[in-house]
């Protein structure tokens, strides 16, 4: 009877530690779900593995003497759930701090493009002269490049009389006419450029580009419009052409020369970290194609700029 009563007090006095060991199983289990759940957004690639908290529960000495309810059970129980919850509070404040980052790299770029739009937009409503009759005309072209030296070695090109080239033709101004279209077209505006009549230069440049966007002197003709639009005291749309011809024709034999050009039509815009930028750009992409004289005309430039 006495060996009866001792064996129900025992196992009295450790029912209450089992179940406060099954609850904090419980307990345990749902925040060991909850973490995977947080690791799973936080580490994708982490192959559902469980990350280790940081603070481990400490090895729990030898259980008590006989006749005294063993707790260990529920010490280590209880020690892995504050480690869980320390854990799952930290990479909760982890998402958030990420997420708040997020948001502001996604507002800055998007300021940046409303702001970068709005200055194209303004550029681009510049005003642009009215077409001339002599610019509605077809006109052709020819095949000195735009540095008033030859392409390359060719025989001097027939030309035709201005009074008899066409109603595109302008007094005192010859359209050579080698059998390369796209040559003649070009030298014609380039011609037109050095007499100094940028309006119908322009007009003839442009129509090289549009007509012949595949040949050589495509390039030419873009970076040469810019060129027309600067000489007229027009930046604004001198900075447009030579954007278009590097953006578009990035392998152009030009492409180079438009952005020089780019960054003294946005110096003259009174942007100069715009055309510091420009400057940066034109060393970062074309380093190893830059001469002598257009380092000298860029170190120029930044200088102009006051180029940090």
């Amino acid at each position: 009877m006495k060996t009866f009563l001792i064996a129900l007090l025992a196992s009295a006095a450790m029912m209450p530690a089992a179940a406060q060991a099954q609850s904090v199983e419980g307990r345990v289990g749902k925040l060991e779900s909850e973490m995977r759940a947080v690791q799973r957004k936080v580490f994708p690639n982490g192959g559902g593995q469980l990350v280790l908290p940081d603070i481990v529960a400490t090895p729990t000495p030898a259980g008590p003497g006989p006749g005294v309810p063993a707790t260990s059970a529920v010490t280590d129980l209880t020690q892995r759930v504050s480690s869980l919850e320390q854990q799952l509070a930290t990479m909760t404040g982890q998402i958030e701090q990420n997420q708040f980052r997020a948001r502001q790299i996604e507002e800055s770029f998007a300021a940046y493009k409303r702001a970068t739009d709005e200055r194209l937009k303004a550029l681009e409503g510049a005003a642009r002269p009215a077409p001339t009759a002599a610019e509605a005309g077809d006109t052709s072209d020819s095949d000195v490049s735009d540095d008033t030296s030859p392409a390359r070695p060719v025989a001097r090109p027939t030309t035709t009389p201005a009074s008899t080239a066409g109603p595109g033709a302008v007094a005192g101004i010859e359209k050579p006419s080698t059998g390369d279209a796209g040559e003649d077209e070009y030298m014609y505006g380039y011609r037109l450029w050095a007499a100094k009549k940028y309006p119908q230069a322009e007009a003839q440049l442009k129509s090289v580009v549009a007509k012949y966007p595949k040949h050589k002197r495509a390039s030419y003709a873009q970076n040469l419009l810019g060129r027309a639009y600067l000489d007229e005291g027009k930046p604004s749309l001198a900075s447009i052409a030579f954007y278009d011809n590097y953006k578009k024709m990035p392998d152009g034999e030009r492409a180079p020369d438009s952005l020089l050009f780019l960054g003294q039509a946005l110096t003259k815009l009174n942007k100069p970290a715009d055309a510091c930028k420009v400057y940066t750009e034109l060393t970062d992409v074309y380093g190893a194609k830059i001469g002598p004289a257009m380092k000298a005309d860029i170190a120029k430039g930044r200088t102009a700029a006051k180029c940090s």
